[in-house]
């Protein structure tokens, strides 16, 4: 009996308690769940969702102390909030902004990644984190953070491509990833229905109303951006469906693990690039 117990494991993919001998898990099908690479790589980086928000936000801030320190003319010191603590433009493009000019320019296409963690004021990256914290639990508890973390980082891509496509000459700042979350959000309500599903709907709906009249009112805010974030939210809400409709599997933690990857890579080299060219320049 003893034996018995120390055999047995929670499936990596849909948490029941299986022996760790099983070919296949009978539950949810998945093949192998106790061999080493599925019970500890798929189970360890986005169980503890609140590590995540806290890398997700530590990653924003890094990158934004960063412009400043690589800011050789000295950060703005305007008491007008939207300019406080300002990185340079050519800091920002070394860190990976994104926009026609990155792009067409220079030929920077990984800066559709890099530019979602980029702020350019300390109002900037302090309302953006804000946001995030409070849609990201709200959508992990609708989506499961699997899916959270790929509506976020997809719909932050798809939000910059569409500003790219619309002209715009550069674009910083998490918005279009946060719209994304919103999107995914608002498509869970309509489609939920019901008492629970109006409230979720109206709420956000508020947030995206608020977002749109302050990109319209304040000049500079990138409403191309917003709206193709939001609208890719709505898409990838759909196309990856929300917990009551049918629970995380195999391809979302997939997902998740490549959207992982490609953002530590793209992040790791706008760093190394952008501090190596601002002390050779």
């Amino acid at each position: 009996m003893e034996k018995q117990k120390k055999r047995a494991i929670l499936c990596p993919n849909c948490k029941s308690l299986i022996s760790k001998d099983e070919s296949r898990c009978p539950y949810c099908g998945i093949t192998r769940p106790g061999s080493w690479w599925k019970h500890n790589l798929w189970t360890g980086g986005f169980r503890d969702t609140d590590q995540l928000f806290k890398a997700i936000i530590y990653t924003n801030i890094g990158f934004y102390v960063l412009s400043l320190l690589l800011d050789l003319r000295g950060s703005s010191l305007s008491l007008n909030p939207f300019d406080m603590l300002s990185p340079d433009t050519r800091s920002l493009l070394l860190l990976g902004a994104t926009g026609t000019i990155p792009i067409d320019t220079l030929g920077r296409l990984w800066t559709l990644v890099s530019a979602n963690y980029l702020h350019g004021s300390i109002l900037h990256i302090l309302f953006n984190m804000f946001a995030l914290r409070q849609l990201g639990f709200l959508v992990i508890e609708e989506y499961g953070v699997y899916r959270m973390f790929v509506i976020y980082t997809l719909g932050g891509v798809i939000g910059c491509a569409v500003s790219y496509l619309a002209g715009v000459a550069l674009t910083i700042g998490a918005s279009a990833a946060i719209c994304s979350l919103i999107g995914a959000v608002l498509y869970f309500g309509k489609s939920r229905g019901g008492a629970y599903g109006q409230i979720i709907f109206r709420q956000i709906g508020g947030w995206a109303i608020g977002i749109f009249l302050f990109g319209f009112l304040v000049p500079g805010i990138n409403n191309w951006g917003h709206g193709g974030g939001m609208l890719a939210g709505v898409i990838l809400g759909f196309l990856l469906g929300y917990q009551e409709m049918r629970r995380e599997n195999l391809l979302h933690k997939l997902l998740a693990g490549f959207c992982m990857i490609v953002t530590v890579v793209v992040l790791g080299w706008a760093v190394a690039s952008g501090v190596y060219l601002r002390i050779v320049g």
